[in-house]
């Protein structure tokens, strides 16, 4: 199947941490954004996730009512149909979801997906995000358990962040500082707290200075070897084997990464790396330029028509989409996730 299933998606995941590479995690808004994020991953000949956060959801409900889950639940559907297109396996994840959204997105969403289950059928969702980095680490965890076990219920796997990302994603923001790095107890703690696969599967979007949004190569102190200090602390704790690797990580944060940051991230049992400003901006600079370039015929100047051909968003939705589907390729090809898909 095109949507992954929660077996196949466990064996994405599982081969990427077996084969060091990442699948490129991009956030979509729109019917077109999806198509691109798809189109990238099949030129790639790489699965990946597609991703929702809580803005894109509210974006796809409509501003008439801004609803999330009934955004997130209509692209969903939306894909589940034309992925059958595109010769590769994509999971469906969403994204950042804060403590006083739960309730409007992630719980109602995890309850569709039980329903569907307890029908025979797969969920609608593959993997949820839980965003308790604004809570202290105790609370995050609480919720965190009462949500793995929810997902695991329903065949979904579970993404907790817990400790702060910088800079701002969908209202939630944290500053840009010294305290961005997750430590070796935090990881103890969330081991102890969610178990290490026995109690559901989950990926761990843990902080080594990461920060959300733009920014130059060099502006962000980024220490992805931080990553295999947790793996290691952990393993010793519970006895697993040396450089064995409890964690599926997630790398957020990633605009701007120098490709030796991203491999070392991939060393260190990165599986899933978001996407979302630098896929926004490949998709928006077509259609600037595109604008820039039938000025005239884009705006009806001085009293004339204009020209429909220009003016239709067909005209210009084409580049765009061409122009964000390059990118996800490119995002692949960092990841070393090209040429690995499953089918």
């Amino acid at each position: 199947m095109p949507i992954a299933t929660p077996e196949v998606y466990a064996e994405m995941l599982d081969r990427a941490k077996a084969g060091k590479f990442a699948y490129p995690a991009i956030n979509v808004t729109s019917t077109q954004t999806l198509h691109a994020a798809l189109r990238g991953f099949a030129e790639a000949e790489s699965d990946g996730i597609v991703q929702i956060s809580t803005g894109g959801a509210e974006f796809l409900g409509g501003q008439y009512s801004k609803d999330m889950v009934t955004g997130a639940v209509a692209l969903a559907e939306f894909a589940h149909i034309v992925a059958a297109k595109y010769g590769i396996s994509v999971a469906l994840h969403t994204d950042h979801c804060p403590k006083d959204k739960l309730d409007g997105y992630v719980r109602p969403l995890l309850d569709i997906s039980a329903e569907r289950v307890a029908r025979g059928e797969n969920p609608l969702f593959q993997s949820h995000m839980w965003d308790g980095s604004a809570e202290t680490l105790t609370d995050n965890l609480a919720i965190g358990q009462e949500l793995l076990a929810k997902a695991a219920a329903a065949k979904i796997i579970l993404e907790v962040e817990i400790t702060p990302t910088g800079g701002e994603e969908d209202g939630v923001s944290h500053e840009i500082n010294d305290e961005l790095y997750t430590t070796v107890d935090d990881a103890l703690r969330t081991a102890e707290a969610l178990g290490l696969g026995e109690k559901g599967r989950y990926l761990l979007a843990a902080s080594f200075g990461n920060v959300h949004g733009v920014y130059k190569p060099g502006n962000v102190v980024l220490r992805p070897e931080l990553l295999k200090d947790l793996q290691e602390g952990v393993a010793a704790k519970y006895g697993k084997p040396t450089g064995s690797q409890p964690f599926d990580f997630v790398f957020h944060g990633g605009s701007g990464s120098t490709e030796q940051e991203i491999a070392t991230a991939l060393e260190n049992g990165v599986v899933k790396m978001n996407l979302d400003t630098d896929t926004q901006y490949a998709f928006t600079r077509p259609i600037v330029d595109h604008v820039f370039r039938n000025y005239d015929g884009v705006l009806k100047v001085d009293g004339e028509v204009g020209n429909k051909k220009v003016y239709d968003p067909r005209s210009w939705g084409k580049s765009a989409e061409a122009g964000m589907a390059k990118r996800v390729t490119e995002a692949c090809a960092n990841l070393r996730s090209t040429g690995t898909r499953l089918k």
